[in-house]
This record gives C-alpha cells, sequence and structure tokens, in this order.
C-alpha cells in the first residue's frame, strides 16, 4: 500500500473543512476560550487502520503550529481502547478540525477493516479480492488506499487506465464479437489490457476465442463457476462478480477463479467507531 500523493489529497480535505467550517466555527467563537489543549483519536471497538496520515494531515492543514504524533500504521490492527493518534496545541484549531478528520479516519478505517474480513475468508486458496468503482463521488484515491490497507487489491483506478466490455457495451456494440472486434486494435495501439463481462457459459466460451487478459464472470453460480474453470482458458485471468458476500466469498474462491471484485468493499463499509478526547 502506498499512501497517496498529497497533492492530489490536500485539495480533497480542504474543501472538507471548508463545507464543515464554512465561514466560521461559531460555536468555538462564542466559547472565547483562549487555551491550549491535548487531545487523543481512540478506537472504541477492533478493527484495521486507515487513514492515519490523512486525518493527522487535516489538523495539519488547518493549524500547522499543531504537534500531531501518531501512535498506530496504517494496516495495523487496532483494539478498543487503542491510540491512534495524539495532537497538542490551540484547543480552537482540534475542535474545528475533529469532525472531517473522524469523517476522513472513521470511513477509511471501516473500509479496511472490511477489506480485511473479506481476505480473511480466501485463507488457503490463490484468489485475490478486488475493488470496484462504487465509490465515494470524490474519494476514490482515499477509498481504494484503505481498500489496500485491508490487504485487498484495486481494481482498475477509473475509465481511463484499462478497459473493461460491460453487459452494457455488449448491447450497445451489438454482440460479444463485435464488442472486441472493435476493442483489440485500440487496445493494442494504446497499450491496454481487455477485460470482458459475460452473464452464462455460451458467451463465456466465445469470449474465450480472442486474446482478452481477464474474464468476467458476472453472477455465475458456483457449479457454473467450476465449469468455467474447467474449460481450457490459457493464461486469460478469470474473475468471479455479482453479489459476493462474506457468507458466499470462501466458497467462490474455492471454485478456482484467480479474482473476486466486491463492491461492498467501498460502498457498504461501517465506518469504525472512534472518539476524539480532549485532556486540558
Amino acid at each position: 500500500m502506498q499512501l497517496p500523493d498529497q497533492k492530489i489529497t490536500d485539495p480533497i480535505l480542504l474543501h472538507a473543512l471548508e463545507e464543515d467550517i464554512g465561514g466560521g466555527d461559531v460555536t468555538v467563537q462564542a466559547m472565547r476560550v483562549d487555551a491550549p489543549a491535548k487531545a487523543q483519536i481512540i478506537a472504541k471497538e477492533a478493527g484495521i487502520a486507515a487513514g492515519i496520515p490523512i486525518a493527522a494531515r487535516v489538523f495539519e492543514l488547518l493549524d500547522p503550529n499543531l504537534q500531531i504524533d501518531l501512535h498506530k500504521q496504517d494496516g495495523e490492527n487496532l483494539y478498543a481502547k487503542d491510540l491512534l493518534l495524539s495532537i497538542k496545541g490551540k484547543g480552537a484549531s482540534i475542535l474545528s478540525a475533529e469532525r472531517t478528520a473522524l469523517n476522513f479516519l472513521g470511513r477509511m478505517c471501516g473500509i479496511a477493516t472490511l477489506s480485511a474480513r473479506y481476505v480473511r475468508e480466501l485463507a488457503g486458496t490463490r484468489c485475490k479480492i478486488y475493488d470496484t468503482r462504487k465509490t465515494l463521488p470524490n474519494l476514490r484515491v482515499l477509498d481504494k488506499y484503505a481498500v489496500t490497507c485491508g490487504g485487498a487489491e484495486n481494481h482498475r483506478q477509473g475509465l481511463y487506465d484499462m478497459i473493461l466490455i460491460k453487459e452494457n457495451h455488449i448491447r450497445w456494440a451489438g454482440g460479444i464479437d463485435r464488442a472486441l472486434q472493435a476493442a483489440l486494435p485500440f487496445a493494442r495501439k494504446h497499450g491496454l489490457k481487455i477485460e470482458i463481462e459475460v452473464t452464462d457459459l455460451e458467451e463465456y466460451r466465445r469470449a474465450l476465442k480472442y486474446p482478452v487478459q481477464t474474464i468476467m464472470l458476472d453472477h455465475f453460480t458456483p457449479g457454473q463457476i467450476r465449469e468455467a474453470v474447467g474449460t481450457e482458458h490459457g493464461d486469460i485471468l478469470l474473475e468471479a462478480s455479482g453479489n459476493i458476500s462474506l457468507e458466499t466469498v470462501g466458497d467462490i474462491a474455492r471454485c478456482g477463479v484467480d479474482i473476486i471484485s466486491v463492491g461492498a468493499l467501498t460502498h457498504s463499509a461501517k465506518c469504525l467507531d472512534l472518539s476524539l478526547l480532549f485532556h486540558v
């Protein structure tokens, strides 16, 4: 896992601060207190750490004079009452940045925690868990980073780095053959990989005739997956997708697919419960 470049993340964090603070934190202004403070962010439940440097950066962007210490690293296990980071300095700054920092940190830890649970279900197989593009708009870079903190992997970043021909593309093009015959020359010219989604075994066998890198088996039953895996497919990777859950992912992996993509990693992760407490 590699933390995204600050040139990408700083505008996201600054916009989030602006969204929350607007013309000023009127509660802090009304208190009329000018005193330093110490605060700690504590985990209230077990999970996987993700976004600790991001939360620290939120405080730093609002007030560069704050002293921030990180006590956990992204990717580490967390337990209830664990200390993630501590902040010292102007109390007003800590209070104004608190919710924005916790929102990012809680979401990212939640995604990492859920990702790790899916990865654990694949123990003993060679299958890998991938995320999807079902991320929160404008937060994809952070969502996908959090996935890797949990031990899962990123699929394509967006529409620009890989050709993925899905059901509606196939209908639009007039069939699998037309779609692939059009895509292959473009892929060769631009050095792009091709993945194609198929919805039944007939489509799968047709897709096998083309030099694609990956075939997505969409909503296949375990029996259909095993039949697809048992069909000679050379170096083509097979990806299972569609309504994958923690209850089913292990059985699907044991059918022999290379990849399982799970939208729930980012669209259904529960935020990890965290709190920031003052020690004045």
